[in-house]
């Protein structure tokens, strides 16, 4: 690692740099706050030995210096047992951990070990979480329908800066898709994308999940966490289903998107921020400002430019093609090969209304692949799905509550869970598992 000694004593310099040169560590030596600034500006640094005591210089003033200047170093504090405190103090503030004064090597060795498997951790999250998304057939951005096309024009157009991005539709249309297809297409997409689900944690862990946190900001916060802003340094932020996040936490991301910069949980130091924010929601955001849900002024920050995907029943060129993807996708993972799909099939599926959009296309296709014994799925694998006895058809003899709870009874036996039902419905899983008890 590319490590930095701060202190104003040119012993302990010369030890620190010997020890740290013997464990092949690239070594910088400086005297003063000052000279530590100057270098960090200039170069990259991994790691930054700190000494508290600076001449009559402030090292805690140093440290949020450092901070705003490298965000991605881990600051070691290097003090004297009498300061003890003020070293836990600078461990609130951001730095990573602290060294009595003198230290040993082994004692630095050690600290850089955890340093380091603290950074792979970090990496490896950003690496699991680009691979899910990525071993997946919804990667195809191509579309014969006019309106799908017009969609792609705009996206396209606007990946090639850094406005904010709205992409609304409803659920199941493709918005993550678009979302990554823009970032491939961006000059950020060297750097991570990292997805943010807004309803998907309490409103303290989304905060934390979001901006980060320092060691004992709350009760379980055994070690720092840097947050998705920091995992997206460089790249692309998208918060998937903005239109459920918390009040309190749309403030901080009003100010993450004004002043470019966030405060982690427990710390009161601004960070800067370096990343391209892509939003998505199904919800009327519009409605929700009006009902007090919504912050309009952050509205305005992410709807710089926005795009709205068509459902699938209204790009039906592209059902068979998308269609044919997933099952040659199931298809070899479950280790089948299939033909196709039979016309009968085809013609279901394309009368059918898909409220699920690709979501239940993708779950359909998935349950055909899993169930299916013929080298050809048939209306007969999809019927159960697609064939709705005629008195549940829209425009049938029935009333609206019973179509929208069949309609709920249809789409929570074609999914897994209750939360993956309760985003093809725009409903809360909550709400959904008490109306499930009544259906």
């Amino acid at each position: 690692m590319r490590t930095l000694v701060v202190d104003d004593e040119k012993n302990i310099r010369r030890t620190m740099a010997m020890a740290l040169e013997s464990m092949d560590h690239e070594v910088v030596s400086v005297g003063s706050g000052a000279e530590a600034l100057k270098e960090l500006r200039g170069a990259s640094y991994d790691v930054v030995f700190l000494d508290l005591k600076l001449h009559q210089e402030n090292g805690l003033d140093f440290l949020e210096e450092i901070l705003r200047v490298a965000p991605q170093a881990a600051i070691v504090i290097v003090t004297a047992f009498a300061s003890i405190e003020t070293a836990v103090e600078a461990m609130r503030r951001g730095a990573f951990d602290y060294l009595p004064k003198p230290c040993t090597p082994d004692q630095v060795r050690q600290l850089l070990g955890r340093i380091e498997r603290t950074r792979r951790l970090e990496n490896r999250v950003v690496e699991l979480e680009s691979q899910l998304s990525a071993e997946s057939p919804d990667i195809d951005l191509t579309t014969e329908s006019p309106k799908m096309e017009a969609v792609l024009n705009v996206a396209f157009k606007a990946a090639n800066s850094d406005a904010t991005v709205l992409l609304l539709g409803e659920s199941g249309t493709g918005k993550t898709v678009l979302a990554r297809g823009m970032h491939a297409r961006s000059p950020r997409k060297a750097s991570a994308f990292v997805t943010v689900s807004c309803p998907s944690l309490s409103r303290e862990l989304l905060e934390s999940d979001l901006f980060g946190h320092i060691k004992g900001a709350f009760t379980g916060a055994l070690v720092e966490t840097q947050g998705k802003v920091a995992a997206a340094d460089g790249g692309t932020l998208f918060l998937d289903e903005i239109g459920d996040l918390p009040l309190d936490i749309q403030s901080k991301l009003l100010r993450l998107l004004q002043e470019r910069e966030y405060e982690r949980v427990g710390e009161a130091r601004p960070r800067k921020a370096n990343v391209r924010v892509i939003s998505a929601t199904n919800r009327d955001l519009q409605e929700a400002i009006r009902d007090g849900r919504f912050r309009e002024d952050l509205y305005y920050r992410l709807n710089v430019i926005s795009v709205r995907l068509p459902p699938l029943r209204e790009r039906l060129q592209d059902l068979e093609r998308i269609a044919n993807r997933y099952l040659e996708f199931f298809g070899h993972h479950a280790g089948k090969t299939f033909s196709g799909f039979s016309a009968e099939a085809i013609a279901a599926m394309k009368s059918y209304n898909w409220p699920g959009n690709l979501r239940e296309l993708r779950n359909l296709i998935e349950r055909a692949v899993i169930l299916g014994s013929g080298n050809q799925v048939g209306e007969t694998d999809l019927a159960e799905i697609l064939q709705a006895p005629s008195e549940y058809r829209v425009g049938g003899n029935i009333s609206l509550e019973e179509l929208e709870n069949e309609h709920m009874r249809r789409v929570i036996a074609n999914t897994r869970t209750i939360d993956e039902a309760a985003v093809i419905l725009g409903v809360d899983p909550a709400t959904l598992y008490r109306r499930k008890k009544r259906l």
